[in-house]
């Protein structure tokens, strides 16, 4: 089987992950990989972690984070972008077992050899959004319709 992606230096953010071949709509790219962790393992593993503006921890479901800092992939160097050509879902166990559940990288659009692949982070805090929070989780996609941050807005409750 030939490679599909290779990871390599970005201009977005460090490292990235570019297509090697034209990749169709649609496509499963990658699973995103790593240890399991409950959230209260790693809550205690990485204390203060919106603090840092880097993070290579992927939530599976209400129970289970994947900490890709152990046991990770090429896919932990999938940067964000505001206009993203990828999408992460995730692949529950038909059985039932959260343990199994999986996240797959999955092309929105046709993607062409050596364009970078870049999902949307969706990252959601509970504390409140204050500009030094917005400046360590900048965003520097460069897309036109870059929000500037990788937080989503705090959406407010409907009256």
């Amino acid at each position: 089987m030939s490679r599909r992606i290779a990871a390599r230096r970005s201009p977005i953010h460090g490292n990235g992950v570019f297509a090697v071949v034209d990749l169709p709509a649609g496509t499963t790219v990658v699973e995103y990989k790593g240890r399991l962790l409950t959230h209260a393992q790693a809550d205690k593993l990485y204390p203060g972690n919106a603090d840092s503006g880097h993070t290579f921890l992927f939530t599976l479901n209400e129970r289970y984070v994947l900490d890709a800092n152990q046991d990770g992939n090429v896919a932990r160097w999938i940067n964000h972008s505001c206009a993203p050509n990828c999408q992460s879902f995730l692949h529950e166990d038909p059985g039932g077992d959260k343990r199994k559940d999986r996240v797959l990288i999955e092309t929105l659009r046709p993607v062409r050899a050596g364009e970078e692949l870049c999902y949307d982070y969706g990252i959601s805090l509970a504390e409140r959004h204050t500009a030094r929070l917005k400046a360590i989780w900048a965003c520097r996609c460069g897309a036109p319709n870059c929000t500037g941050t990788m937080l989503k807005p705090k959406r407010k409750p409907a009256r």
